[in-house]
């Protein structure tokens, strides 16, 4: 019997952790194939992949961002191979499955929940006896009067996690772990009970073996992953274990990048003191959920939440410098309106993350917000990926404007295309974050920017068009906005942008042709000017017209970025190099950046 295991993941980097437990579980009995594709695929491209392998049973790990895919791609499959056993499992069906059941005539079975030991015992049935009562946890169809009726089988019990075999030791994804992201569980199950959330149905939380775990991270490491990400609920919820596993990938990483979801308010402070300590700049990155600061909103959604004990574990990993953190927020929880949740925005932002995620209230199926979507007046998506569509408090009006904030927060935030720009406006012109990104959001919907692509020089131009028209229409923006402060932030920024010399700019240079060449044969000839490194470069004037680019800004950026003052008493002669080919220790591209307070320079360099 030949079985393959398939899904469309979100993108090609990812993995499907799922199919690959499930073949570790199944593989020493039955012939598994692994076939993944992308929700980007053309679906008859899947579809002649599929029938090319000529499997008599295929299995679809199903989820909220691939399941509509899914089920063109299993109509497809059932017209050209009838006698196909077609099975689904994962989180999307594994609630309401008569629906799914019905919805999908073309599905034999469904798997719920925990898949292992469930799919294959279904194995097991459809090889020999085909016994599908006695299969717990799975459901399917029965003739009873001459009508198929759905089975849902009683669920399974929990599995014992160490009885598991590895799903990391396949030799097939060798050849990929260097180009694609690896996920990894270390437990399964959640501590909290937060309402809008699939984890929260599964109480307790259960460890795979620790010693297997840690030979399974070697085995990856060694095999030339670079990027793992824990999928596990909560990383830190054990102290003792977290800060042995954090020691263990401190000690072993060789590189390797690793991304946990952790929940901050719990971080005991020996765990951060380790970390402010011994991780290496880089190695590590934390997804923490904040959702909302709004009590009444966390009360209600049953979420245990400390913002104050959060917000001192975001900033002493913040201020290790070692960390990067990725903190999310959802729009439409109860009892939070537009007001509140401009609130909530502010008071992340405040903490200065790494990226900000705004994401919006999915009421998945068989969580409990969803069962009480009437007590709030929700409406939402009726098919995946069930996104809200408003409710009492927050109407489709507010949720369509919160996603204009949504766009250019990813756009410019979260890209970190101009973070020197981006904090000057926030901190010194706007009222706050979200008062920017939510006048610069309407901004670009008005100007129908959301329809059409962008390049890097879009996003300065735009932001430029947008800060030029405000303070033309609005004169509180105009008392606190000087552009020729903001417009040199954004001039440093698009350098900074670039590992070789740019070739063209989107603004007219403020040097002369005369003035440059006469700055460039002072720095040729004078370099100690600038500072001891840019001395030491030793570049002759030939090469710095080769890889140098110069720019007049109309304040002193040194004192700025250092002390966070603004003079305009001195201009900067802002130099920038270029020399992605120099062997030294310095950023990453390789690019040297040096900003001086401007000095006149004679009219003859002799």
């Amino acid at each position: 019997m030949k079985v393959v295991l398939s899904t469309l993941n979100a993108k090609y980097i990812h993995t499907s952790l799922a199919l690959r437990c499930l073949k570790a579980y199944s593989a020493h009995q039955f012939d598994i194939d692994i076939a993944e594709y992308t929700i980007k695929d053309p679906p008859m491209n899947i579809v002649s992949d599929l029938y090319a392998r000529q499997p008599d049973v295929i299995g679809f790990s199903c989820y909220i961002w691939n399941i509509e895919e899914t089920i063109t791609v299993i109509n497809m499959l059932r017209k050209i191979m009838p006698q196909l056993r077609i099975v689904l499992g994962g989180p999307e069906v594994s609630y309401d499955v008569e629906h799914w059941l019905n919805r999908i005539p073309e599905v034999d079975f469904i798997v719920v929940g925990e898949g292992e030991e469930t799919f294959h015992h279904l194995l097991t049935e459809l090889s020999d006896t085909q016994k599908y009562h006695l299969v717990f946890g799975l459901a399917y169809r029965k003739e009873k009067n001459g009508v198929l009726e759905p089975i849902v089988n009683p669920p399974r019990p929990k599995l014992n996690l160490a009885e598991l075999p590895s799903p990391h030791r396949f030799a097939e994804d060798l050849p990929h772990l260097a180009n694609r992201v690896v996920y990894f569980e270390t437990s399964r199950g959640c501590p909290f009970s937060c309402q809008f959330c699939l984890s929260s149905i599964e109480v307790g939380v259960r460890y795979f073996d620790i010693e297997r775990t840690k030979s399974d991270i070697l085995y990856l490491i060694e095999s030339g992953a670079k990027l793992i990400k824990f999928v596990d609920r909560t990383f830190n919820i054990k102290r003792d274990y977290a800060l042995e596993m954090f020691r263990f990938l401190i000690e072993n990483h060789n590189g390797c990048v690793f991304q946990f979801e952790i929940t901050a308010d719990i971080m005991r402070p020996e765990v951060l003191d380790y970390l402010a300590e011994h991780a290496p700049p880089g190695v590590f990155r934390f997804e923490i959920g904040v959702q909302s600061t709004n009590d009444i909103t966390n009360e209600a959604v049953q979420r245990r939440q400390n913002f104050a004990k959060l917000t001192r574990t975001v900033t002493k990993v913040k201020e290790s410098g070692k960390i990067d953190q990725h903190l999310d927020l959802i729009a439409g929880l109860p009892h939070e309106d537009y007001a509140t949740f401009s609130k909530t925005f502010n008071d992340v932002f405040a903490l200065r993350p790494e990226e900000l995620q705004l994401g919006f209230l999915k009421m998945l199926r068989g969580t409990g917000l969803r069962i009480q979507a009437k007590k709030y007046g929700y409406v939402y998506m009726d098919r995946a990926p069930y996104e809200i569509l408003g409710n009492d408090l927050m109407p489709f009006h507010d949720i369509v404007r919160i996603k204009r904030v949504e766009d250019v927060l990813e756009k410019y935030w979260n890209a970190h295309r101009m973070d020197h720009t981006l904090l000057y406006l926030i901190e010194r012109v706007f009222d706050s974050p979200f008062d920017f990104f939510q006048r610069f959001g309407d901004y670009w919907e008005e100007r129908g920017w959301q329809k059409i692509g962008h390049q890097l020089d879009d996003l300065f131009t735009r932001l430029a068009a947008f800060l030029n028209d405000t303070v033309a229409r609005q004169a509180e923006i105009r008392e606190r906005l000087d552009l020729g402060v903001v417009l040199g932030l954004m001039k440093y920024d698009y350098f900074l942008q670039h590992n070789y010399k740019p070739r063209k700019i989107w603004w007219e240079f403020m040097l002369a042709k005369e003035e440059w060449s006469n700055w460039m044969k002072r720095l040729a000839r004078e370099p100690e000017q600038v500072s001891a490194s840019f001395a030491a470069l030793a570049l002759s004037e030939k090469e710095l017209h080769k890889h140098t680019v110069l720019e007049k800004l109309p304040f002193d950026l040194g004192q700025y970025l250092q002390e966070g003052t603004l003079s305009t008493e001195r201009d900067t002669l802002l130099v920038m190099i270029y020399r992605p080919d120099l062997k030294t220790a310095g950023p990453a591209n390789q690019t040297f950046m040096m900003a001086i307070p401007r000095i006149q320079p004679s009219a003859s360099p002799h």
